[in-house]
C-alpha cells in the first residue's frame, strides 16, 4: 500500500522547520576576565556570544610574537608598526596584518572593513584608533570593535 505524498518526507520537513533560525543553536561562552561572581550561583560570570567574539578579536590584534605559550606563530605584529612613521603605506600594512591574523586564527568572524583614525590628534598623541567591522559566520549583522593602539615606550 502506497503512502500519501505529504507523509513521505515528514521527518525532513520537521527538521527544516526546527532549524530555520538565522543563528546557530551553538552559543559561544568564555569566562569573564574581571572574575566577578555570579550573584545567584557564586561562580565566575560567563561572557557569551558576541561579547566573547569581540574580546577574542581584540586579544588577537593585540598579541605579539611569543606572547602565546607554545604558539609563536599567533601574532598580529601590529605594535611593531606603531614605531614607524604614519604614512598611507603604514596604514595599509596595519590593515593587512589585522585582516590576516583574524582570517587565520578567528574562524567565527569574517572581516568586512578596518578603519584607522588618521586624524592629526591621534598621530601627534602617538596612538591610533582602530575600528574593525566584521560579521559572525552564523549572523549577517555587522559588529564592530574599537581598539586603541598606543606607543608604550
Amino acid at each position: 500500500m502506497a503512502r500519501p505524498a505529504e507523509q513521505v518526507n515528514t521527518g525532513y520537513n520537521d527538521a527544516q522547520g526546527v532549524n530555520n533560525s538565522p543563528r546557530s543553536t551553538y552559543i559561544y561562552k568564555d569566562l569573564s576576565l574581571y572574575f566577578t561572581p555570579n550573584p545567584v550561583s557564586g561562580d565566575v560570570t560567563m561572557v557569551t556570544d558576541v561579547q566573547d567574539i569581540k574580546r577574542s578579536v581584540r586579544n588577537l590584534v593585540l598579541t605579539n610574537r611569543f606572547e602565546k605559550p607554545f604558539h609563536p606563530e599567533i601574532a598580529s605584529h601590529v605594535r611593531d608598526l606603531l614605531f614607524e612613521r604614519f604614512t598611507p603605506i603604514t596604514f595599509n600594512l596595519l590593515r593587512n596584518r589585522i585582516e590576516t591574523v583574524l582570517a587565520n586564527y578567528e574562524p567565527r568572524v569574517s572581516v568586512t572593513d578596518v578603519e584607522i583614525d588618521d586624524t592629526g590628534e591621534a598621530i601627534d598623541g602617538n596612538e591610533l584608533n582602530v575600528r574593525i567591522f566584521f560579521t559572525l559566520k552564523n549572523d549577517p549583522q555587522i559588529q564592530s570593535v574599537d581598539i586603541l593602539l598606543e606607543r608604550v615606550r
